[in-house]
């Protein structure tokens, strides 16, 4: 079982489940095994059901271990050396017909959310978020264009003191050709990095987007746009000041690649 997947061995499941050990057995051994007992075997083996993990198809194995092994470091090198603030940034948006979580109710009773169907507002937010704890944020409700993020970009150097090696996924508004110029007119405030294809799970914005959608909509449906304007500001701005809710994204294996405490030895005391 481990390091195949069922399909491999022509096992018509996506994952190992009861079923498919059950099937892998009676094509292996020739023995057909009740499948509480091969529950039973697999609980003893060390193994319990689990939620999968969400990895797209197209995504490259080698790309992914060169960024690890390789390029990361090396964008960590160069910003020890050159005394740079490295941070990661993405784009996300929250819609208010959307809701989150659940509630407890009657069984047999499944709880109702009254959601407007003809008011139906969308706001959009893009970040940077950094190991230390640092968020820099800012809210758009148009197309996610080359303009907007240049507005962006601008935010992020203004009144800095430190250069930023800035990382973000391969969007491509975040290769075209006005960002590529703007970058180079301003390439010693910062430097564009980007991330492997198909790779979200390797940047912490991730977190941060859910974070947002969970405080948002785990309150009563936003009614308009300003309300969940409000809302996303209200909830990010929050997170401004808890630096160590930040930090622990960047606790998760996936990300922890990127966790090195490296930036705190740069900043002065």
């Amino acid at each position: 079982m481990q390091g195949h997947f069922p399909e491999e061995l022509e096992i018509d499941s996506a994952l190992w489940t009861r079923r498919a050990v059950q099937d892998l057995i009676e094509q292996q051994c020739g023995v057909e095994m009740p499948i509480r007992t091969v529950g039973l075997y697999l609980w003893r083996w060390g193994y319990s059901p689990q939620k999968p993990l969400k990895r797209a198809y197209e995504q490259d194995p080698e790309a992914v271990e060169e960024w690890l092994e390789h390029t990361y470091p090396s964008i960590e090198h160069r910003a020890k050396t050159e005394g740079a603030e490295i941070a990661l940034g993405d784009e996300s948006g929250l819609r208010s017909d959307a809701q989150a979580g659940r509630g407890y109710a009657p069984i047999g009773e499944t709880p109702e959310i009254h959601l407007s169907q003809k008011q139906r507002v969308r706001v959009n937010f893009i970040a940077s978020v950094s190991n230390q704890g640092n968020i820099r944020f800012m809210l758009y409700t148009s197309k996610f264009t080359q303009a907007v993020f240049l507005t962006f970009l601008e935010r992020l150097i203004a009144k800095r003191e430190r250069k930023l090696f800035w990382i973000v996924d391969q969007h491509p508004v975040h290769r075209g050709g006005q960002v590529q110029q703007w970058l180079a007119a301003h390439k010693q405030e910062i430097e564009l990095f980007l991330l492997p294809s198909y790779s979200p799970e390797l940047n912490p914005t991730e977190y941060l987007n859910g974070d947002v959608k969970q405080g948002v909509h785990s309150k009563p449906p936003s009614r308009n746009l300003a309300q969940m304007k409000q809302r996303i500001i209200s909830h990010l701005s929050k997170l401004q000041k808890l630096p160590a809710r930040i930090v622990k994204y960047f606790e998760h294996p996936f990300i922890a690649y990127a966790s090195n405490k490296m930036q705190a030895q740069l900043v002065p005391g």
